[in-house]
């Protein structure tokens, strides 16, 4: 008799698939493409078409009532004689300057004091982000009013330490520092907890292995925490580069771009030209330089990642 083992027979009794596998294979990618058409069509809809549009205006005279004419790279070339273009350029560079790395340090700081050792961390993690999901207009409004002469600002300086305060807002070297640490306060809390959730990963194990080697806490984070999080450090400061030049309700809501155009920034300067002097075709190239000295930044940034991200 002949012996049939166990795998023969299970082959035999399995129902084979007819199927052709180039068939489920098909099916399997229409359904993906199925899935990707809808955010593949408001891509394309939403923001591609509106990038390319912003590209032919910027190439033509287009006033906000009558027809368009070709002038071809004018308005470049107008932008860069103008010096509104350059101090909003200049202004912007330096909120940036400025913001991101002060955002980056407080919201680090949050996050490592912040660890699971602190009681209701929990409620002190909402109290810290909710700035972030508040309006940032209603926002504006309050630390306009809180940095106005005779404020709370000024009048608790007054009361405690006998100093009276400048007017932040009308001084043209306190405007744009106002402006930031208002700005700071708004907007550290999303990274806070982007830094939080990371360290709350880092593995213990590495954590005792170094307290028994004898590190302190400095060496601890710098060493250890630091690197395990920098994917998470990258991250941060990317998105922030990239707020942090499109800032504009700010310096709108407290300065107006004021005192003088100490705080105008670039993308203010856009809605300048395009909607109060209905120069369409200089606000949008101004917008197309703004794109491309983000994309430059953003390209920096991920070029530069390889030497100081660790993804192990």
């Amino acid at each position: 008799m002949a012996h049939v083992s166990a795998r023969e027979v299970t082959a035999a009794a399995a129902p084979k698939d007819h199927r052709p596998g180039g068939r489920r294979r098909g099916w399997s990618g229409a359904w993906g493409v199925g899935f990707a058409a809808p955010h593949a069509l408001g891509l394309a809809l939403f923001t591609l078409v509106p990038i390319g549009i912003a590209l032919a205006m910027s190439l033509h005279d287009w006033p906000m009532i009558g027809s368009p004419s070709w002038i071809g790279f004018e308005n470049y070339r107008q932008l860069i004689s103008d010096p509104a273009f350059r101090t909003a350029l200049t202004n912007t560079l330096l909120f940036v300057v400025l913001y991101v790395p002060l955002n980056l340090v407080v919201s680090l700081g949050m996050a490592a004091w912040l660890s699971p050792k602190i009681r209701h961390r929990q409620i002190f993690r909402v109290i810290f982000f909710l700035p972030t999901v508040t309006p940032i207009v209603a926002n504006a409004v309050v630390w306009r009013m809180l940095y106005q002469p005779n404020g709370a600002i000024d009048a608790t300086a007054q009361s405690f330490f006998g100093i009276k305060l400048p007017d932040f807002l009308a001084d043209p070297h306190w405007a744009m520092i106002a402006i930031v640490i208002m700005s700071v306060w708004q907007g550290f809390g999303y990274n806070m907890i982007v830094f939080s959730s990371a360290l709350d990963s880092v593995p213990e194990s590495q954590l005792e292995a170094a307290s028994l080697d004898g590190a302190n806490a400095w060496t601890v984070f710098w060493r250890i925490k630091l690197p395990l999080i920098s994917p998470s450090l990258f991250f941060a400061t990317t998105m922030t580069l990239i707020t942090s030049f499109q800032v504009f309700i700010q310096p709108y809501i407290m300065t107006r771009g004021g005192p003088g155009d100490s705080t105008v920034t670039l993308v203010q300067f856009i809605y300048n030209q395009g909607f109060t002097f209905q120069k369409l075709g200089l606000a949008s190239a101004a917008a197309w330089v703004l794109f491309v000295i983000i994309l430059g930044v953003t390209a920096v940034q991920f070029l530069g990642q390889k030497k100081w991200v660790h993804y192990e």
